[in-house]
């Protein structure tokens, strides 16, 4: 099953909107064959095994990470493909938490004759698909907020300027950040003041560009930002009505998405959710400023903050890392849990969990 984990890493970058799977066939205690879920549309990792393996599958155990799919999409079931192969045992680490296959895969091998066991190395399946689980679990995206900063807490000097706190490495890393996810979201302040392109750079087996959100509540966006003439998508998220500005954008490409909510948090549930439902969005990388970020931490909807912690020092005149209204006591603090700390290049990432009961 380790080995097994490994394959599905291979599809970090090309499963989306599938969750990686990676798969192994033994026999006589050897393996015999080996598939992963390479991209969307291919075969998934067990069919990709089974291709392998041929003749020798019959009478073999099979190590998968996620329950085999029972249903027809753009291939079909797994479960069929087992059978046929004449897999006599089947290891799953991971039931699928797609409604459609939840414990259905299982029984379907069962009702063949086919051993099955379950829960194998389940918690590090399941920490390969975070986005998956999450849109499956509650119709919306896992929610990773990226961020850089000096040692003092700060993201630009006074006049706004960022670029570059942090090294080369750091950005470098961003970039696999980026590719493992369906889309990158940001705010209309953040592209009024950088003009970004928000593009995956350097990594070749990628095969897409993720799709591209903008938040923009008043539809500020001019016509000619950087986003539109990329490779990939982009979306334009806003809530109040600009009938000309928004047929003006669309008459010029430039999809726009009204959201209605009468609140903040309602506005940015509601992005999420159209996300999942509409763009099948796994997991979102948040690249914005300090009011957007703080936004989303205080809706309670991060579920994982990266910060880049550059050995410099910015001054107290600099702009802070988030903005965060309405902790006046150490009782109102927003907890953290750290839980993991690296250096990449000369700078220090670590990542964080907000505590769950925070908001």
């Amino acid at each position: 099953m380790s080995r097994a984990l490994q394959l599905a890493r291979r599809c970090l970058y090309t499963a989306h909107p599938n969750p990686r799977v990676g798969c192994v066939i033994v026999k006589d205690n050897r393996t015999i064959a080996e598939g992963w879920h390479q991209q969307t549309g291919g075969p998934h990792a067990e069919v990709h095994a089974l291709n392998t393996a041929g003749d020798k599958a019959r009478g073999a155990d099979c190590y998968v990470t996620l329950e085999p799919c029972v249903h027809t999409g753009k291939t079909p079931p797994c479960t069929d493909a087992i059978i046929t192969a004449g897999i006599k045992r089947a290891v799953v680490a991971a039931i699928d938490p797609n409604p459609k296959v939840s414990g259905k895969g299982i029984s379907a091998l069962n009702q063949a004759g086919i051993n099955t066991e379950t829960g194998l190395m389940q918690t590090q399946a399941q920490a390969l698909n975070p986005g998956f689980e999450m849109r499956m679990r509650k119709g919306r995206p896992y929610v990773r907020c990226k961020l850089g900063m000096s040692v003092d807490g700060r993201t630009a000097i006074a006049d706004g300027k960022s670029q570059w706190i942090t090294g080369e490495a750091a950005r470098a890393d961003v970039q696999r950040l980026r590719a493992r996810s369906s889309a990158i979201l940001t705010g209309i302040n953040t592209v009024l003041a950088d003009d970004p392109g928000l593009t995956v750079r350097d990594i070749d087996t990628l095969g897409r560009q993720p799709l591209r959100v903008i938040l923009d509540r008043r539809l500020k966006i001019p016509e000619e930002a950087k986003l539109f003439s990329q490779p990939g998508e982009t979306l334009v998220f806003t809530v109040y009505g600009c009938p000309d500005k928004e047929q003006a954008l669309t008459n010029a490409g430039r999809p726009v998405v009204r959201i209605d909510g009468s609140g903040e948090k309602d506005f940015l549930l509601g992005v999420l959710h159209y996300l999942a439902k509409e763009k099948e969005v796994n997991e979102i990388l948040v690249e914005s400023g300090p009011t957007l970020a703080g936004g989303l931490l205080q809706a309670g909807l991060v579920d994982e903050l990266i910060i880049y912690m550059a050995p410099v020092l910015l001054g107290h005149e600099a702009k802070a890392l988030l903005n965060l209204s309405g902790i006046k006591s150490m009782d109102a603090r927003m907890k953290l849990e750290i839980t993991d700390t690296r250096m990449v290049g000369q700078d220090i990432r670590i990542t964080l969990k907000p505590v769950i009961g925070n908001s």
